[in-house]
């Protein structure tokens, strides 16, 4: 970002805080900080402002631990003047997307249901799932996507 104090104080009202400084880095954590709830702010006055594209990154997704939360806090965006999206049903989880005031889109997806809803826990990533809304795509991506290999296989 070019400027780092309105993404810092717009992150401190999702319940980021700033945890340390080095050169032109800025780490925030939530919720204690430790893996997946860091996110360093890298701080360049100079950069050109950025565009989704290749090479880019296109979202930052952070976990909200219910709907009834991910409602109250889109209501509260909203009331700011921030533009969120509806709340979106992804089958496994349901999300909303705004961005934050340097531009950088953040996703906020609930827990649950999570992706054990349609396969058990233990064969999760053994086989291509999709959500309803995509299974019509299913011959496209077999055909495209490389097979994927059955970790358990030398087991069975």
């Amino acid at each position: 970002v070019r400027d780092e104090e309105p993404t810092l104080a717009f992150m401190a009202q999702l319940g980021w805080k700033e945890i340390a400084r080095e050169g032109n880095r800025v780490r925030t954590a939530v919720n204690g900080g430790g893996l997946g709830r860091l996110i360093d702010v890298i701080v360049d006055p100079q950069r050109p402002q950025g565009i989704n594209g290749l090479g880019t990154v296109h979202h930052v997704a952070m976990a909200i631990e219910t709907g009834e939360q991910q409602r109250e806090l889109r209501d509260q965006l909203l009331a700011q003047g921030v533009k969120v999206t509806d709340i979106r049903d992804r089958c496994y989880f349901t999300s909303i997307y705004f961005r934050e005031p340097s531009g950088v889109l953040f996703e906020l997806a609930t827990d649950g249901p999570g992706f054990a809803i349609d396969e058990p826990a233990e064969s999760l990533g053994c086989s291509l799932r999709l959500p309803r809304q995509h299974e019509h795509l299913r011959p496209l991506l077999e055909e495209r996507l490389a097979p994927i290999p059955d970790p358990w296989a030398p087991y069975r």
